[in-house]
């Protein structure tokens, strides 16, 4: 996270102190680097300029138009799951022909709206979905643009709620049922196959997993060729991991080198679509320490962040490194705390058992790598309206979203 460093003795982002953002716009808040986005964007650009490629970045990970905007500018698409995720992604000005369609149960009206908006391509996870796709689509006197998500049954090797690759997981066509799948899609009047994709996982650090799983997916396309069954993409899904504590994630560069043999081989359009690599490295949470506390047993620093605005730690055990904006605490004396939000809820932590510099109230901290899976996973809970979002662009910062106030919290609420 090179654009998050300590200058004149704060911690900055880009060439914005991060206590001026504090008191501009109060914490919690989000903060993200628009220098980290453009520069995440172009590494994968250079590591797959070898081959075809389209870039569709996986809304999921964070979902705010300045974010979304700021990447389409540089060409990039959209994975979507959901029609709300159609919506930001046009909003953001995201090409529909740019944009696929994931998922597991995409609704008949969201698939009426992916098609009015002609997007490039549904990602199709199951036989049911396949006929009820091919039944809008007749109906609305089209075809719909699909590829199967394969499943390749392979070990991706990170945290089980994010694996999606193995057979057991809710996600994609089992690889051996794919063939005679394919068949049947070529012959519905409704579909139109365009590819092939695949998707093993999230926060991936190694890249066998990806070399196992697209060597089975570049099997399968020779396989349907064999049997007259074209397409003219291969989507190879997303799941390159950033630094969180001490991973050695490959690079994009890395990433391609392990796939390019496979996929120069094939000779089609390579679809991706990174999120966290994208995003994640893109992003702190902005908090301040109300109070500390010490029970005998433990010490804690209360923050005002909480897990309804970062849930990653409580959920998924997540690591996020936390830093104080003041240099002069990084080197004063250590010490091991719990780092816990205002919720009620003993799940309510951002760090327990952490080992970092001493902190006292009223000191500003960051919780770093916190641009993926952050904001865009954020509730209400305990009737916390939700955090500001700052983007920072060399020396200027835009609050591209207004904190929540209390009268948002029950908008759209009416008492009988």
């Amino acid at each position: 996270m090179s654009q998050f460093a300590y200058r004149s003795g704060e911690l900055c982002c880009e060439g914005v102190p991060l206590r001026r953002l504090a008191d501009t716009t109060g914490t919690p808040t989000y903060v993200y680097s628009a220098a980290t986005l453009r520069d995440s964007y172009a590494a994968y650009e250079r590591a797959f300029r070898e081959v075809p490629h389209v870039i569709c970045y996986a809304l999921k990970a964070n979902g705010s138009l300045a974010v979304v905007s700021t990447l389409a500018r540089l060409g990039a698409g959209a994975d979507i799951v959901s029609g709300g995720e159609l919506f930001l992604a046009l909003r953001a000005g995201v090409p529909p022909g740019k944009i696929i369609f994931s998922g597991v149960g995409k609704t008949r009206e969201e698939m009426r709206e992916a098609l009015k908006a002609g997007i490039l391509q549904f990602n199709v996870e199951s036989a049911s979905e396949l006929a009820a796709l091919d039944e809008v689509a007749r109906a609305m006197g089209t075809r719909a643009p699909v590829a199967l998500r394969v499943n390749p049954d392979v070990d991706p090797q990170t945290h089980p709620y994010i694996a999606t690759g193995l057979r057991t997981s809710k996600f994609g066509v089992p690889i051996a049922e794919a063939l005679q799948l394919y068949e049947r899609a070529a012959g519905m009047d409704g579909l139109r196959i365009t590819g092939a994709q695949m998707h093993i996982g999230s926060q991936l650090t190694k890249a066998a997993p990806f070399a196992d799983a697209v060597a089975r997916l570049g099997a399968l396309v020779k396989s349907l060729r064999e049997r007259s069954v074209e397409m003219q993409s291969v989507d190879v899904g997303g799941g390159l991991g950033i630094v969180y504590d001490a991973e050695t994630p490959p690079s994009p560069a890395e990433y391609a080198a392990t796939l390019l043999p496979v996929l120069r081989e094939l000779g089609l359009t390579v679809l991706l679509e990174p999120g966290r690599s994208l995003v994640g490295e893109a992003g702190v949470l902005l908090s301040r320490v109300l109070y500390r506390k010490t029970t005998g047993a433990k010490q804690f620093v209360v923050v005002d962040a909480a897990m309804n605005d970062l849930i990653r730690p409580s959920l998924y055990q997540a690591y996020h490194a936390i830093r104080p904006v003041s240099e002069a605490r990084m080197a004063g004396p250590t010490e091991t705390v719990d780092v816990v939000g205002p919720v009620c809820e003993s799940g309510d932590f951002l760090a327990r058992e952490r080992t970092m510099p001493r902190v006292e109230e009223n000191d500003l901290v960051a919780v770093m790598s916190a641009g993926a899976y952050a904001f865009a996973m954020a509730s209400n809970y305990n009737a916390r309206p939700r955090p500001a979002e700052v983007l920072v662009d060399g020396d200027r910062y835009t609050i591209v979203r207004r904190r929540e106030t209390f009268e948002d919290l029950v908008a759209g609420e009416t008492v009988p």
